[in-house]
């Protein structure tokens, strides 16, 4: 198997994982009457979306080791393709119109980029220098977006964007360079891009749940095509990637950019067509208040029908409960 068919396989599988995961805590969270953290650990619905959570980051990190980032972080978009059908099911709805013109949309977007972006396994890395100078200008650039002022949630969203893209950026650094035999494995500069990672990542997690207190529908649609974004101009600036074909593979590589983008905003408003909700009830310690692969499924934790499990069953007349 090729280097690129292996990362387009692995990235797919974590998609998939990742939809599962989102679906899962959002039915949760619409099951959860309470918000103890320790009756949380009891569930085994909760521990199953670590899991999930936890697999579709070791994939993705898997990809990123065979794949470019021009490939693997576009098909990041494959998320929110694997969790219409999903969610769909597990709600007992059919997919919409809009979801299928979304979902198509986004597929043949990302087939065009698939094309161009093909390659063979990454071998460069970001010298410490570079990562240093990546992570500068990142930080000033989330620092002018973050700041007060309006429309906080589509800056945030962008804020979070570029974080998380920049975070796989600098993962796939660490992976490469851990994984080379030919250097020590916990040198300097690897533990450096590492904690670099881990700030970037959890600075984009605290800046997307800023950005979707405002409603989800075009901050996730940001959110989801700046990661790729900035991930992409490292790896074409930084890290020698190029796309396939010249000026025409360049051609096709934005025009399939532009459809994918569509696609995903399509998807990202496909919640307005589902009408008013009544008030989800939130979760500490498991998921924001509106999850954004459940906006796209139209899966608010007010979707899922609510199931007292929780609740004793009621003894009938004449009969005593059991203790």
């Amino acid at each position: 198997m090729s280097a690129t068919l292996l990362a387009v396989v692995l990235s797919l599988f974590s998609a998939v994982a990742y939809a599962g995961a989102a679906v899962t805590q959002e039915r949760l969270a619409a099951r959860t009457t309470d918000s103890g953290v320790l009756r949380l650990l009891g569930r085994g619905a909760w521990w199953w979306s670590v899991g999930l959570n936890a697999g579709a980051a070791l994939l993705h990190v898997a990809a990123l080791k065979y794949g470019t980032l021009t490939l693997v972080q576009p098909l990041g978009a494959l998320t929110l393709v694997a969790a219409v059908p999903l969610g769909a099911r597990l709600a007992g709805r059919r997919v919409t119109p809009v979801e299928w013109r979304g979902t198509a949309l986004t597929l043949i977007g990302l087939s065009a980029v698939l094309v161009t972006a093909s390659g063979p396994a990454p071998d460069d890395v970001l010298s410490l220098p570079q990562a240093l100078a990546v992570t500068g200008a990142t930080a000033t650039l989330i620092g002018v977006l973050a700041r007060p002022g309006a429309r906080p949630g589509l800056r945030h969203a962008s804020a979070s964007g570029f974080a998380s893209g920049v975070a796989s950026a600098l993962t796939q650094t660490v992976t490469v360079a851990a994984t080379d035999r030919t250097g020590p494995l916990f040198s300097v500069p690897v533990i450096v891009v590492a904690l670099l990672v881990a700030a970037f990542a959890a600075g984009g997690l605290l800046l997307s749940q800023t950005a979707y207190k405002g409603g989800l529908g075009a901050p996730l649609a940001v959110v989801t095509l700046a990661n790729p974004i900035a991930a992409v101009v490292i790896g074409l600036t930084l890290l020698g990637e190029q796309l396939q074909g010249g000026v025409a593979g360049l051609l096709l590589a934005g025009a399939g950019g532009a459809v994918a983008a569509w696609g995903v905003v399509t998807l990202s408003r496909s919640t307005r067509d589902a009408g008013p909700a009544p008030v989800p009830v939130p979760v500490s310690g498991v998921v924001d208040e509106e999850h954004p692969v459940a906006a796209v499924l139209a899966l608010e934790p007010d979707s899922a029908a609510y199931e007292p499990s929780m609740l004793p069953r009621q003894p009938k007349p004449g009969h005593l409960t059991s203790l």
